[in-house]
C-alpha cells in the first residue's frame, strides 16, 4: 500500500454559503421547505438573495466544511470540487488554504459561476437552503485526480453530489480506486429530500462501494422507507459494515456489523445555528477513525466538533477543534 499523505479526502459540492438570521413568518412568505435544501435556478437565487435582510458570507459545501473541521482538528486533508475563476471562486480558495485543506481542482477559467448557498436560519436554529450549484454540477470523472485518492486513508463523498449525472460517475471512479489501493469510501445521506430522489442509487451505491455511511434520522428512514430509526438500525448490517447515525441533542447510533454503540451529544450553553453540524460531526469521526481511536471515541470527537459549530453562524470551525480535544481528554 501508498504511504497515506492524507487522512481525508472529500469530494463535495464547492458552495459559498450566505447566512441571514430569518424569522419563522419570513421562510412562509418566500414559500422555502423549512429545515430542508432545495435547488433552485440562478435567477430564483437572484431574486431570493436580493431579499435576503442580512447576509453573512462564508465559504461551505457540507464535504467542504468536513475537510475544514479534520483540518482545525489537527488532521491531513484534501479537497476536489469545482469552481469558476470569479470572485466566489476565489474566496473558496483562498478560505480552503486558509483552513489548511490541499484544494486539487483548478478553477475553471470558463463556464458556470461558482456555486452559492443561500441560509436562512430561524430562531430555533433550525436552516432552510435555497442552493444554486452552479458549475459544481459539472464535476466528473476527470476531475479525480488519482494520486490524491490513493493517498488518502478515507474518501468522503457528499451525497448531494448524487443530482448531477457526471458527479455519480466520478464516485464510482473514486471509490474503485480507493478500494483498489487499500483505502475506505465514506458517503454522507447528505439531505433526506436527497434521499427520496435516488433512494434506489443510494442503496446500490452503498452496497458496491460504501465502507462507512453517514446519515441522520430522517435521512436513514428515508432510505429504507420505514416508520422508525429503530427500523433502520436493524436493516444497517445488510448493506455495509459501519454506519453512523446523528440523532441532534439526542447523540449519535453507530452500527459496525452486529455490534451498537451509542454516544451522548456534548451539552452547549446555547444553539445558535445548526448549519454544519453534520458535516462538523463527520470531521471529528472521520478524524478519529483515520488516527486509530476506538468507534466509541469517534464517536466523542465527531460529537465535540459538533458542538463547537452550532455555539455560532456559520459552518467552519471558530476555536480550534485539536485545543478543543486536549481540554476533552484527546
Amino acid at each position: 500500500m501508498v504511504r497515506s499523505i492524507y487522512d481525508v479526502i472529500g469530494i463535495g459540492n464547492a458552495i459559498v454559503d450566505v447566512i441571514s438570521a430569518e424569522p419563522e413568518t419570513r421562510i412562509i412568505e418566500l414559500g422555502l421547505n423549512k429545515g430542508a435544501m432545495t435547488i433552485v435556478d440562478k435567477e430564483l437565487a437572484e431574486r431570493i438573495y436580493d431579499q435576503m435582510a442580512q447576509k453573512v458570507e462564508t465559504s461551505g459545501g457540507s464535504a467542504a466544511n468536513t475537510l475544514a473541521g479534520i483540518a482545525s482538528l489537527g488532521g491531513r486533508g484534501a479537497y476536489i470540487g469545482k469552481v469558476k475563476n470569479d470572485i466566489l471562486g476565489k474566496i473558496f480558495c483562498k478560505d480552503l488554504m486558509n483552513a489548511g485543506v490541499v484544494h486539487k481542482t483548478v478553477p475553471s477559467s470558463e463556464g458556470l459561476p461558482t456555486a452559492r448557498c443561500l441560509v436562512f436560519v430561524t430562531p430555533d436554529a433550525e436552516r432552510t437552503m435555497q442552493t444554486y450549484l452552479g458549475i459544481s454540477v459539472n464535476l466528473g470523472p476527470r476531475d479525480i485526480d488519482r494520486e490524491a485518492i490513493i493517498a488518502s486513508e478515507i474518501i468522503y463523498l457528499e451525497g448531494y453530489l448524487f443530482d448531477p449525472p457526471k458527479a455519480k460517475e466520478a464516485f464510482i471512479e473514486a471509490s474503485k480506486l480507493a478500494h483498489g489501493a487499500g483505502r475506505k469510501v465514506a458517503l454522507s445521506l447528505s439531505d433526506a429530500f436527497c434521499v427520496d430522489r435516488h433512494r434506489s442509487e443510494f442503496l446500490n451505491f452503498i452496497s458496491l462501494h460504501a465502507d462507512i455511511l453517514f446519515a441522520n434520522e430522517a435521512e436513514i428512514t428515508s432510505l429504507f422507507e420505514v416508520k422508525n430509526f429503530k427500523e433502520a438500525v436493524e436493516l444497517i448490517p445488510s448493506y455495509c459494515n459501519l454506519a453512523v447515525m446523528t440523532q441532534g441533542d439526542q447523540g449519535c447510533t453507530i452500527v459496525r456489523n452486529n455490534e451498537i454503540f451509542e454516544v451522548p451529544a456534548s451539552q452547549v450553553e446555547k444553539v445558535i445555528d445548526t448549519t454544519g453540524a453534520g458535516d462538523l460531526f463527520a470531521a471529528g469521526f472521520l478524524f478519529g477513525l483515520s488516527n486509530g481511536h476506538t468507534i466509541p471515541d469517534c464517536g466523542k470527537i465527531g460529537s465535540i466538533a459538533a458542538a463547537e459549530i452550532i455555539t455560532h453562524y456559520g459552518a467552519r470551525p471558530e476555536k480550534s477543534l485539536a485545543k478543543l480535544l486536549m481540554e476533552n481528554g484527546f
